[in-house]
């Protein structure tokens, strides 16, 4: 497992793999970084176009942002670059600013990837990488299903060879339906032929080969440059019975050589347009990446660096607003080919960022030819995979609140949009959370017999006594539930008058707040009026060290037990000798629930 680095070689991962990089190494590297660079060529084409870019922008966004990551990034094997889900949020966040094909669009585009990669650089040196805990996985996971099944539809346009738009599932359908009398028929066979082989060779392809003699790892190899194979075969359809002509629309001109190197225009009002655009990239790319990162590193035995990932991330943003790019993050199916593939290090994905210069300098005359419908079959068979209707279904079963906050974003962002949508899913997340913390589970507990454990009465025969009452709540004490606890301990005394100790199990509580702490005072105030005495039990050290410097432990009727076993015989022993109820009979009893 990879050791903790510190000081400047924290900031700077290369130092510390680049230091055992050797000729076998190397090699590995070498092999990944081809078989990567020729599933990357088709889908940063396809995924600019995705983002209403010019084809030869993925180009840009997938040269220097890989060379920035493999210096600062952690992960040995992620793949930097354009992906769908980002792609589709940097249309909807520049699509507000300006139309699609216009200098000023493409501005907006880099201006967002340089924000985003501020952004993500300033979280990174404040390490607030915990901050993206704010999405929650049934979030993530809702939005990026809307944001797949949003995707898919976007393209139809393209199969079809007509003109649509729409900012959301609504709009586009209508739109779709409103311009489908205009389809292009040989658009269209183009487009479905080539959806249709790329979902082939996903799951045909590769038993095919293995039938005749090859062996599965060239096979997995091939599987993977099926996207290139869509390319070249339209591409030549297109030439050689002259479909452009047919009203089939190619990819045309592509600009030859490497990417500009120029600093993007500060504009004060287009950056605070752009700005919560950039945040939602930055926070669900870095969410998507860190997950992908984390999945892969454990396979090795190895760790990643939240958030040096951010710092990693951030300057790949910056390095792709500088070189004429969009905002990228690590994309899920190219960093597991990059892995399966054999990568060892983030050099890897530096020699990819050379395959992907050398296609720019000398294949981009090549792809004049190349049919929109194909890069737009290449987007729609990549983000149906995201598409996951298991997940709610099992929420459904699991957890009723995570399930709304997972339907509330695939609605909202289907109905309303990307930005829209993950606001709500993170304010209905927030809210959700809120309100379970404001109603927290406690439970009054017996003595299981025979044991030194405490279980709840509702699920387990345990023995209780009627002058006793022992209450375990099960979250931190905050201000959020302590007027709830308050409630809850008085109205379990109300309906037990025989109640003359009332013990607060306390082996849950990680935290007492001042609110807390105040509504401890009124149950021990509220409980000694009513001659009742009110104990504490299992109470943590950091509770109690915070506890020692207010007034409550003096005031307390009761004692603090260091565990409840300790606190359960002591009390009922006093009962035993007749302290409070001298004529009243300790015969036991038994509480039975039913699960």
């Amino acid at each position: 497992m990879a050791r903790r680095t510190t000081g400047f070689r924290r900031y700077f991962p290369i130092f510390e793999w680049g230091s055992t990089y050797n000729r076998n190494v190397l090699t590995n590297d070498l092999m990944a970084a081809v078989i990567v660079t020729i599933m990357l060529i088709p889908q940063s084409l396809a995924y600019a176009l995705l983002a209403g870019l010019p084809p030869v922008v993925g180009l840009y966004a997938s040269i220097l942002p890989l060379m920035a990551y493999a210096i600062f990034g952690t992960s040995r094997t992620l793949a930097v670059g354009p992906v769908a889900v980002v792609s589709l949020m940097t249309a909807a966040a520049a699509g507000s600013i300006a139309a699609s094909g216009t200098p000023e669009y493409l501005g907006a585009v880099i201006a967002l990837a340089l924000l985003s990669g501020l952004i993500l650089l300033v979280m990174g040196i404040l390490r607030l990488g915990f901050l993206a805990n704010l999405l929650s996985h049934p979030v993530i996971s809702g939005f990026i299903t809307a944001s797949g099944i949003i995707i898919a539809t976007s393209q139809f346009k393209h199969l079809l060879g007509i003109t649509a738009n729409g900012d959301n599932l609504v709009s586009l359908i209508g739109s779709l339906f409103n311009n489908l009398a205009n389809y292009n028929i040989y658009t269209l066979i183009l487009g479905i032929s080539a959806t249709l082989f790329l979902f082939w060779i996903r799951k045909g392809l590769k038993p095919l080969l293995q039938k005749f003699g090859i062996n599965e790892s060239s096979a997995d190899v091939i599987t993977k440059a099926g996207p290139v194979f869509a390319v070249f075969a339209t591409t030549v359809l297109v030439v050689v019975f002259d479909l452009d002509r047919l009203g089939v629309k190619t990819v045309g001109a592509i600009p030859v050589g490497l990417p500009p190197i120029a600093l993007p225009v500060f504009n004060q009002g287009l950056w605070s347009q752009l700005f919560v655009g950039a945040l939602l990239i930055s926070v669900i790319g870095f969410v998507e990446s860190v997950s992908v990162a984390q999945t892969l590193a454990a396979k090795r035995r190895q760790r990643i660096d939240p958030d040096q990932e951010l710092i990693g991330l951030g300057t790949s943003n910056i390095a792709s607003a500088i070189s004429g790019g969009y905002p990228v993050t690590g994309g899920f199916a190219r960093s597991v080919v990059n892995f399966d593939a054999g990568a060892e290090t983030p050099a890897a994905g530096a020699y990819t960022a050379v395959g992907i210069a050398l296609a720019s300098v000398f294949l981009t005359p090549l792809l004049f030819n190349l049919p929109i419908a194909t890069l737009a079959a290449t987007i729609i068979v990549a983000v149906l995979s995201l598409v996951d209707f298991k997940t709610p279904a099992q929420l459904w079963k699991y957890s009723k609140s995570d399930f709304v906050a997972i339907a509330a974003t695939i609605f909202f962002t289907l109905a309303t949009g990307i930005e829209s949508g993950v606001i709500a899913g993170v304010a209905l997340s927030l809210i959700l959370y809120l309100w379970r913390a404001s109603r927290p589970h406690a439970a009054i507990v017996g003595r299981v017999p025979e044991t030194e454990h405490f279980r709840n009465i509702k699920r387990h025969e345990v023995i209780t006594y009627p002058q006793l009452i022992t209450v375990r709540m099960d979250e931190a004490l905050t201000y959020l539930n302590a007027r709830w606890l308050e409630e809850f301990i008085l109205e379990q005394v109300a309906e037990n008058r025989q109640v003359s100790h009332v013990i607060l199990l306390c082996s849950a509580i990680n935290e007492i707040d001042a609110s807390g702490l105040e509504s401890l005072e009124a149950i021990n105030h509220r409980l000694g009026d009513s001659d009742i005495q009110f104990y504490l039990s299992e109470v943590k050290g950091p509770v109690m060290d915070r506890l020692k410097h207010s007034h409550f432990l003096d005031e307390l009727s009761g004692d603090v037990f260091l565990s409840q076993n300790e606190a359960f015989d002591t009390i009922m022993a006093k009962v035993a000798k007749g302290e409070h109820y001298a004529n009243q009979s300790n015969d036991l009893w038994y509480s039975r629930g039913l699960i």
